[in-house]
C-alpha cells in the first residue's frame, strides 16, 4: 500500500492555529484584556426570518410520512435551481437551470472540481491566495505557477500571454485582499483563457458585496465566458449560511474540452460522489431568494458594508495604504512603518487588544500586509477603530 505522497509535501496549516495559540496565551496572561477579533471570515449575524421559517417548515415535513423526503437529486432540487437562475437574471445574467448545481458550499466544489482534470495540467494561481486553491492542486501533484499580486497592480494580477496555463483561479471580490476586478480586466482574462484553451475557475463567493454597477458580480457577465469559465458561489456570506452549508456551481453547456461537456462530466461526478445538500437546507436557501429573504439578507449585508467602510475610512485617515473595504468585506492593509506581518499582529494584540490575520499566511506576497474583516458587530468595529487610531495616530 502506498500513500498519496503529495499530501506529505503540504505545509502544515498553521496560520489560524498559530493565531489561536498566540491569542490564548495572551489572554491567559492578561485576563482583563477585552480582545476584539477581526481576523476570522465567519459571519456573526443570524439567518434572515424567511430562511428560518422555511427551515422549520421543511423540518416539520420530514416528520410526516406524506411529506417526507429521502434522497434528493444530486444536482439539487428544481425549486432551488430555479431560484438561483432567477437571482442571476435579476442582474442580467441568463442561465439554464441545467447549468446550476447545488452543493454544500463553494469550498467543497472548488476542491472537487479538480476531479475533472488530469494531474498533468499547469495551474495559474495568484499570490497571496485563498489556501484551498493551492493545497488542492498540491494534493494532486499539479504544477503551480504563481501570479504576483502586489501593491503595484492593486493585488489584481493580469494575464501574461507568454505563460501557458490549463487551469486558472480568480476570486473577485478577492479573499484575502478585498480587491475587485473591473469589467475590462475580466474581459482580458476571458480572452486569455479562451486563447489558451484553459478553464477559468471563478470564485464569486463575495459577489453580494458588490454595489458598484460598473463592477461585475459574475464572470458570466463577460462575453466569451461561457466557453471557458466555471463559477462557484456560496450562501455563506450572502445569507449567513456558514453553519448551514449551501452553495452552487455554474457550468455552462457551452463549456467543452477535449470534445466533452464539462457540465456532463460534473453531473457524472456528482451522481457518483455526492448525495446532495439536505432538503431542509435547500428549502431555507430557496427562501433566501424570495423578496422577503433578499430584504432580510440586505439588512445584514449593510451592517457588514458599513463596518468595512468604517475600517477603510479609518485607515485612510491614518494614511495607511489598503485595498478592499468597498464592494468587499475584507480590508488588506500595508503594515505601518515597514513592519512584518507577524510583528504587526503582536503589536495589535499587545497594545490594542485587536486580532487580525497576518498577510504572510496567504503567501510570500502577503508579507508586510495584514487582513481585517468586517464581520463583527458595529459596536465592536467602532471600538476597534478607536483603539487603532489611538495606537497608530
Amino acid at each position: 500500500m502506498k500513500l498519496n505522497e503529495h499530501y506529505l509535501s503540504l505545509e502544515e496549516s498553521y496560520l489560524f492555529s498559530e493565531i489561536a495559540h498566540r491569542v490564548s496565551r495572551y489572554t491567559a496572561e492578561h485576563p482583563e484584556a477585552q480582545v476584539i477579533r477581526m481576523g476570522i471570515g465567519d459571519v456573526t449575524l443570524p439567518l434572515c426570518d424567511a430562511a428560518v421559517q422555511a427551515l422549520h417548515e421543511a423540518a416539520d415535513e420530514q416528520g410526516k410520512k406524506e411529506t417526507f423526503h429521502g434522497y434528493g437529486p444530486e444536482q439539487g432540487y428544481d425549486f432551488l435551481r430555479e431560484a438561483v437562475k432567477n437571482y442571476y437574471a435579476s442582474y442580467g445574467v441568463t442561465l439554464d437551470a441545467a447549468d446550476i448545481f447545488i452543493g454544500d458550499g463553494a469550498k467543497s466544489d472548488v476542491g472537487n472540481i479538480l476531479d475533472l482534470f488530469d494531474a498533468d495540467n499547469t495551474v495559474l494561481i495568484p499570490d497571496p491566495v485563498y489556501p484551498v486553491y493551492r493545497d488542492t492542486n498540491l494534493m494532486a501533484g499539479r504544477r503551480i505557477v504563481y501570479m504576483d499580486a502586489n501593491r503595484e497592480n492593486g493585488f489584481l494580477p493580469m494575464p501574461d500571454p507568454t505563460q501557458k496555463a490549463d487551469i486558472i483561479y480568480l476570486c473577485s471580490p478577492n479573499n484575502p485582499t478585498g480587491a475587485v476586478y473591473s469589467r475590462d480586466q475580466l474581459t482580458e482574462w476571458v480572452r486569455y483563457a479562451n486563447a489558451q484553451d484553459a478553464v477559468l475557475l471563478f470564485d464569486a463567493a463575495y459577489e453580494a458585496f458588490v454595489q458598484d454597477p460598473e463592477l461585475p458580480r459574475s464572470i458570466f457577465e463577460i462575453e466569451g465566458a461561457r466557453t471557458c469559465a466555471i463559477e462557484f458561489c456560496s450562501l455563506s456570506k450572502t445569507a449567513g449560511f456558514t453553519g448551514m452549508r449551501c452553495g452552487y456551481t455554474v457550468i455552462p453547456g457551452d463549456l467543452k474540452r477535449g470534445g466533452a461537456s464539462l457540465r456532463a462530466l460534473w453531473l457524472r461526478r456528482q451522481t457518483t460522489k455526492f448525495n446532495g445538500a439536505s432538503y431542509p437546507v435547500q428549502r431555507a436557501a430557496a427562501a433566501v431568494f424570495t423578496p422577503e429573504g433578499m430584504e432580510g439578507c440586505r439588512k445584514n449585508l449593510e451592517v457588514y458594508r458599513q463596518n468595512a467602510l468604517l475600517i477603510s475610512r479609518t485607515l485612510t485617515d491614518l494614511g495607511i495604504w489598503h485595498v478592499g473595504g468597498v464592494n468587499s468585506p475584507y480590508i488588506w492593509m500595508q503594515c505601518p512603518n515597514g513592519m512584518r506581518s507577524w510583528e504587526f499582529f503582536d503589536l495589535l494584540l499587545e497594545k490594542a487588544h485587536l486580532v487580525g490575520t497576518p498577510g504572510s499566511g496567504f503567501g510570500k506576497n502577503g508579507e508586510g500586509f495584514f487582513r481585517l474583516t468586517a464581520f463583527g458587530s458595529p459596536e465592536a468595529t467602532q471600538e476597534a477603530m478607536e483603539r487603532l487610531k489611538k495606537l497608530l495616530a
